[in-house]
């Protein structure tokens, strides 16, 4: 009798571990496609399908079946939603929403963990401030007494509220801030309906290349960090920490890609989400608006930490988050371990995205960085770089006397570094031809005075025949 006791539990012993191999586990994730800070952390992996490559198939996962769940977002906020009613496993946002998914686990007696960093800056380019493209205003001083909508609580919102700050002004009184989703400020910037909108990847950016809107500042005036990462329900993680370190392994993936490929893949994110290809370039292609970064440098644990202390003072309640507690980065460590990375090594690396190139009109290795143009030609797959504004605009004239229609010009702010739409930009000329871009007339007009030379706006330049490649 004993024997056969013994027999039956060791089978159902068999039977309940054949059952737990077999089980069938959900990767629901949770995106912000729109949101391109976000592509290597969402809808590159899921186009190119590089979960499915990177999930674990052996040991305990040996016959497990998987369900990945996609669904897409706006903003963090209705994302952060469902990941607290356990619809979703992982997500990707913001500083701002971050620490929002954060409290909002924590109020709910749960807890969620910000794996990784995946793009940002530590200089905070990337969230701007715009105004309609025939507002008289040139920067920020001169928004006194006006109205500026922002998405509330986001990492937009803080570079607002310490813009503002930077002023001396306060809210209600100086200024005055609303808010307002990027496509409703949209609308409303087409319309003279708003005096200026502060935004996130990729609005002060999208809405100026379309022709509405002028950016009259960036985040990089402003040197406060910002970044958007993943995040994943902590419960998750303890149960399947393999998963949480092959979504990882793909968005790091992902990056190698985008970082091979700029151009092919900013076609992409432009096909599925409709945000035009050269923007996603001028934030993730080479010497970019933003680096794509998964490591937890101290400027985006700092972000994090400013975040968390901006909503506690707005919404008057302690959020309880602790960055050392909400940040941990053993998966992301395990990710870069497993992919044959040096975390460390990478952590102590700011640069940009690197520019290995030739000039495009005299063939000779770019090997200085601080006035780097790029022109993107219709109809060729890949960006034409150029040593100088010189050089492209002469090539510019060129291009457009041979009836070839050009995408985009781009330039690298002289003051800042941070690359701009050079239509939109300003120049200044000094006595030798030399040209230098700027992101306002008044950075403009401050280096002339300074340096020596003319100010003049896109169209002044381009047409000018006194500029020779060099």
């Amino acid at each position: 009798m004993k024997l056969h006791k013994i027999a039956g539990a060791l089978l159902a012993a068999v039977l309940a571990a054949q059952g737990a191999q077999a089980e069938t586990i959900r990767v629901a994730i949770g995106t912000q496609d729109t949101t391109i800070n976000c592509a290597t952390g969402g809808l590159l992996i899921r186009e190119l399908k590089l979960l499915e490559k990177y999930l674990p198939k052996d040991g305990k996962y040996k016959d497990a079946k998987y369900e990945i769940e996609w669904k897409n977002f706006t903003s963090g906020a209705p994302l952060t939603n469902e990941m607290v009613a356990d619809k979703l496993d992982i997500g990707a946002m913001a500083d701002f929403p971050g620490a929002n998914n954060g409290a909002a686990f924590r109020k709910a007696g749960k807890k969620s963990i910000f794996l990784s960093v995946l793009s940002g800056s530590t200089t905070g380019s990337g969230n701007a401030i715009v105004v309609p493209s025939a507002s008289q205003i040139d920067n920020l001083a001169e928004l006194k007494g006006k109205t500026i909508s922002v998405p509330f609580a986001s990492t937009a919102h803080g570079l607002l509220l310490r813009a503002v700050k930077a002023q001396g002004w306060e809210d209600g009184r100086e200024i005055q801030i609303i808010a307002q989703a990027p496509e409703v400020a949209g609308s409303a910037l087409q319309a003279n309906k708003i005096d200026a909108h502060a935004d996130f990847v990729p609005f002060g950016e999208l809405f100026p290349y379309r022709g509405f809107a002028r950016k009259i500042y960036d985040g990089a005036e402003s040197n406060a960090p910002t970044y958007h990462g993943s995040l994943v329900n902590a419960d998750y993680a303890k149960k399947y920490p393999e998963i949480v370190v092959a979504y990882l392994r793909a968005a790091i993936e992902a990056d190698r890609l985008f970082a091979a490929e700029p151009e092919k893949y900013s076609e992409l994110i432009g096909k599925v989400t409709g945000i035009d290809a050269e923007v996603s370039y001028l934030f993730h292609g080479p010497l970019g608006l933003q680096t794509r970064d998964f490591t937890w440098k101290p400027e985006y644990r700092q972000a994090l930490s400013t975040a968390i202390d901006t909503l506690t003072l707005l919404k008057k309640d302690d959020l309880g988050l602790d960055v050392s507690n909400f940040v941990d980065d053993q998966y992301i460590r395990a990710a870069f371990k497993a992919s044959g990375l040096d975390y460390d090594v990478r952590l102590k690396n700011y640069d940009k995205l690197a520019l290995k190139a030739k000039d495009a009109s005299t063939g000779k290795p770019i090997t200085e960085f601080k006035r780097v143009a790029q022109i993107w030609v219709q109809g060729e797959p890949k960006v034409r770089h150029y040593a100088s504004p010189e050089n492209a605009f002469s090539d510019l004239r060129k291009l457009e006397k041979a009836g070839k229609k050009v995408r985009v010009v781009y330039a690298q702010d002289r003051n800042t570094g941070i690359k701009l739409l050079a239509d939109k930009a300003w120049y200044t000329v000094d006595k030798n031809g030399q040209i230098n871009a700027f992101l306002s007339k008044g950075a403009a007009t401050g280096w002339a005075k300074a340096q020596g030379g003319s100010v003049a706006d896109f169209n002044a330049v381009k047409t000018a025949n006194t500029v020779a490649a060099r």
